[in-house]
């Protein structure tokens, strides 16, 4: 949504139809002049809206198509897809996710294989994205890396002078599965274990994630762990937030374009994060992990608090028995 905002924002703008989604209605600022379609939420609904993109379509269009798919049907004109999301071209499993997500995923990404070779072009906004999606695509079809930010990114630096440091560290993330939030919480009952409560804040939506949420509030509750479920922020909130946090923790198993990358590194927040292709696209972490493992994370933050652990002692086979013996 911050995306498509801020390319409907652009003038003079170069729209003339637009499809949206049924949920963007009355918030979008659209250009003057341009005929917009609203799309509900059903399968349905959305072949209705590629029928009309064939119908309308001329030759000379050129045909935007920012939902990561190329038209379901043969269109006159040129289309570009913007893919964005990574579950469609990476065979990242969906365990976790809702039944109904899972079948609109696995849709999707037989759409995309099936009608790749529609697309006259594919944007990207990152090096992994394109090397991932020419796997899939061939080697016939342009792609381009245009990485951009939405209306709430502020390329300024925030003033952190004065901040009182609230939390050591801030994980900016959605509740969905491939957030990966269940190791990071089991990572910071190992530190719990191990004398070590650091502050963290955590930004789910608990009407989105009721159940993650509660399990988050439950581990702070009856665990003791220091974590604190802000909630979702909005763009000056969580600037604010950054503000007053130590690092970023980044878990997450699979993204497009982490841009809570590059709000850290805007935040002159050091990162900690997985070794990555996603991750290397967009920063230069201060520690990173292995983000299946939690005891992976545990140590990488035992790093960055200069609390590291010591390395094993390696005892002789005399040793060994001795001990068995005794």
């Amino acid at each position: 949504m911050s995306l498509l905002r801020a390319m409907l924002r652009v003038r003079p703008s170069p729209f003339a139809i637009a499809q949206l989604d049924e949920r963007a209605r009355g918030k979008l600022d659209l250009p003057a002049g341009v005929d917009a379609d609203y799309v509900a939420k059903s399968l349905g609904s959305r072949l209705k809206a590629e029928w009309r993109l064939r119908r309308v379509s001329c030759p000379g269009d050129v045909v935007l198509c920012f939902n990561n798919l190329p038209p379901l049907f043969d269109i006159r004109g040129k289309s570009v897809v913007f893919v964005q999301n990574r579950l469609l071209v990476e065979r990242y499993g969906l365990d976790g996710y809702p039944l109904f997500v899972r079948v609109r995923i696995g849709l999707e990404r037989l759409w995309l294989r099936a009608r790749r070779r529609q697309a006259s072009r594919y944007i990207v906004q990152s090096q992994s994205m394109a090397l991932m999606l020419r796997q899939l695509v061939g080697a016939d079809k342009p792609i381009s890396i245009v990485p951009f930010v939405g209306e709430d990114y502020d390329t300024t630096r925030p003033n952190r002078d004065g901040a009182t440091r609230r939390f050591d560290f801030i994980y900016a993330a959605s509740g969905d599965p491939h957030k990966n939030h269940a190791v990071l919480l089991e990572a910071w009952r190992l530190l719990a274990q191990s004398g070590l409560r650091p502050s963290l804040c955590l930004t789910v939506d608990p009407t989105r994630h009721p159940a993650l949420a509660s399990a988050i509030s439950a581990a702070a509750r009856n665990e003791g762990l220091a974590i604190t479920n802000a909630g979702w922020l909005s763009a000056p909130e969580l600037q604010k937030t950054y503000a007053e946090s130590g690092a970023l923790i980044y878990p997450s198993l699979v993204e497009s374009f982490g841009l809570p990358l590059l709000e850290a590194d805007q935040a002159k927040l050091p990162i900690l994060a997985p070794e990555r292709d996603y991750v290397r696209d967009v920063a230069d972490p201060a520690e990173t992990f292995d983000p299946t493992s939690p005891l992976s994370i545990a140590r990488a933050v035992k790093r960055y608090l200069k609390r590291p652990e010591e390395p094993v002692t390696v005892s002789s086979a005399s040793d060994f028995l001795a001990d068995i013996l005794s």
